[in-house]
């Protein structure tokens, strides 16, 4: 992708985790570049993998942080109780994960199963757990293994936070209980369609004349360019070559040049 045609643009999907932020800390020159895209008419989405908030939830976050661009937010959380539904019907469903994505899948109309009662679900939905036991893997694992399709909202591996560090990430419980039920997952957030797709509703956008932002190649890139997205990886570190992205940046102060808007 030319820089000529990242100027034509007219709008920018951001990933949140790793690239706009870092834990609760905005990367450098994030907010100058996005209130800069949008002084300039560009049109704004924020996509996230995050498996326990809302998109109002994150939206809230990012005004604190000064990102008061950020309008269309979604994570999985808005689509994972229909997800089960539609591949699944109205389901018992053991949740090991945040409480929030155990009370999205609820609002939809499933009816929640406690982890002594693993037999009775028939679906396992696996999200990042802070309060991750042996006892709730286990539950997870049985179920699975039982015949319950195990649904996830990401499988990313590693939640990027403050310093360069890192937390194990949601893929990583889900690997485990994957690995331990010989079971692969439903995946519903990013790499997979529908989050991409529902961002470009909101802004009324083509693929081609939107561009994905994002640090993750198997998660954003990937997941992009199979619906047709333009695609930019940030690489603030690494010097990455483009190779599947369209264009590599190493900051967001090369985005705003290459856009053609002005940080201030």
């Amino acid at each position: 992708m030319s820089d000529r045609l990242l100027r034509t643009l007219r709008g920018f999907v951001f990933d949140l985790d790793g690239c706009v932020w870092n834990g609760s800390v905005l990367n450098p020159g994030a907010g100058e570049t996005l209130a800069a895209l949008d002084r300039s008419g560009r049109a704004l989405a924020f996509v996230s993998n995050n498996s326990r908030a809302t998109g109002d939830d994150l939206r809230e976050r990012l005004h604190q942080l000064g990102v008061t661009a950020a309008r269309h937010v979604l994570t999985p959380l808005e689509i994972i109780g229909e997800v089960i539904r539609q591949r699944f019907g109205p389901s018992r469903v053991l949740v090991v994960g945040a409480p929030e994505m155990a009370a999205v899948i609820a609002r939809a109309g499933h009816e929640l199963v406690d982890v002594k009662d693993y037999r009775a679900a028939t679906v396992v939905a696996v999200g990042n757990d802070f309060d991750l036991s042996y006892e709730r893997l286990t539950a997870a694992a049985r179920a699975a293994a039982r015949g319950a399709p195990l649904v996830t909202p990401n499988v990313d591996p590693r939640l990027p936070i403050e310093g360069g560090d890192f937390l194990p990430g949601c893929g990583a419980i889900v690997e485990a209980v994957a690995f331990a039920a010989g079971v692969r997952p439903v995946v519903v957030g990013k790499p997979e369609p529908p989050l991409f797709r529902i961002a470009l509703e909101r802004l009324g956008l083509a693929a081609a004349t939107t561009a994905m932002v994002g640090d993750s190649v198997p998660s954003d890139i990937r997941g992009a360019r199979a619906v047709g997205m333009r695609t930019v990886l940030y690489a603030p570190a690494s010097g990455a070559p483009a190779g599947e992205a369209d264009l590599v940046v190493d900051s967001f102060a090369e985005l705003a040049r290459l856009a053609g808007v002005g940080q201030s």
